[in-house]
């Protein structure tokens, strides 16, 4: 079959949505068409016609997803020089602490209980429908092989890409597989968003001012926006089916309206949907009304026009692990409550969990996540 007659099939069966090259590599096309993304599979005729679609039908009636904060912060526990920071996926700006000193944790890094299989398994076990990992925080560590940063799992002596290992389980379970990026915040690259102009925790303030920051005619916005997108375009092209890409930091960009064009938050929305027919793309409780859902924290209060999730945590404040909020995780009788408390406003549970340093879930979660499962299966509110 000539490329252009493929081009062609691809187009018409993705209902006009035309597909990149490398899409079309990484989803698999054939002669016969697509093949449909394992957690899409009770959605095919609805793929068919427009591949979307089917992904904001699938998100709509998920209702239980497993969010997962892991990163650097967790092997500092909350704590920095006896200081406790919460929450903890914070401790960088809490604890103001240096980036050459931060950097140093990557040395550190083993994550060597983290394991994508037992992780996969537990969230089906418990009724979940999808997951979704912080690729990378606002410490811009990312767990994943990114060709744009050294700072990075695969140079840690993990050697290890987790946002590919969580994929492959992802897709040979059936299970959707979101990305969570930090997209408003970046308390590394030297471009990021600044002081000057930025609010909403855009930089740690040190003092001395940090020497690896850009500032004034020197910074330019441009250079961190371009590496943001570069990055997710790794993502969903290098990791097979991505169901959305799920942004946060939205503080920052909250803070100055006036130049929130600056960051090309539109233009981003529009790649992703380029490169995957069916990724949604969310920014916690939406930042410029055209997301495909929203995902606001704990406690919303109200409606909304779009699919909706709440995100919360087992931990009692923080995401990352925290070791002095390890007392108090969520019962099951306290997940139900919270998977209840959404299905009255039509919205999906994402529940946190916090990783140990070593990347092993904390037994108390896993053993709540198994009741509930045992409970949903049962029928029992």
């Amino acid at each position: 079959m000539k490329r252009r007659d493929l081009m062609k099939m691809s187009l018409a069966a993705a209902g006009g949505t035309l597909l990149s090259p490398s899409l079309l590599a990484r989803t698999g096309w054939s002669n016969t068409g697509p093949r449909v993304p394992s957690f899409l599979k009770n959605y095919k005729k609805i793929y068919a016609a427009d591949p979307r679609k089917a992904g904001i039908q699938f998100f709509s009636e998920a209702k239980f997803g497993l969010f997962i904060h892991y990163g650097l912060y967790s092997l500092l526990e909350g704590f920095w020089k006896g200081e406790h920071s919460r929450p903890a996926e914070w401790v960088q700006l809490r604890g103001m602490i240096r980036v050459k000193e931060y950097e140093k944790l990557a040395e550190r890094f083993t994550a060597e209980n983290f394991d994508a299989d037992f992780i996969t398994d537990m969230a089906m076990e418990a009724g979940m429908k999808y997951i979704n990992l912080t690729t990378r925080h606002h410490d811009s560590f990312c767990l994943f092989d990114s060709k744009y940063t050294e700072f990075k799992s695969t140079n840690s002596p993990a050697k290890r890409d987790l946002v590919a290992e969580l994929s492959e389980q992802c897709e040979k379970k059936g299970l959707a597989f979101y990305l969570y990026y930090s997209h408003g915040r970046d308390w590394r690259h030297p471009h990021a968003p600044n002081n000057d102009i930025w609010k909403g925790a855009a930089r740690p303030k040190y003092d001395p001012p940090e020497e690896s920051y850009k500032y004034g005619d020197e910074h330019d916005l441009s250079i961190y926006v371009d590496f943001m997108k570069n990055q997710i375009t790794e993502l969903l092209t290098n990791y097979g089916p991505i169901a959305g890409i799920w942004l946060d930091g939205i503080g920052t960009p909250i803070s100055n309206m006036d130049q929130v064009h600056n960051f090309k938050v539109q233009d981003l929305y529009d790649h992703i949907h380029s490169l995957s027919p069916y990724a949604l793309v969310s920014y916690k409780q939406g930042l410029l009304g055209t997301e495909d859902f929203k995902a606001p924290e704990r406690h919303f209060k109200g409606t909304s026009e779009i699919p909706l999730e709440i995100c919360n945590t087992m931990q009692p404040h923080s995401w990352g692990y925290d070791r002095n909020d390890s007392e108090g995780h969520k019962t099951a009788g306290e997940v139900m409550e919270m998977l209840t408390a959404a299905s009255d406003i039509n919205a999906n549970l994402l529940l946190n969990i916090g990783p140990l340093p070593n990347g092993s879930v904390h037994p108390d979660d896993v053993k709540t996540l198994k009741e509930v499962g045992r409970r949903l299966a049962l029928g029992d509110n």
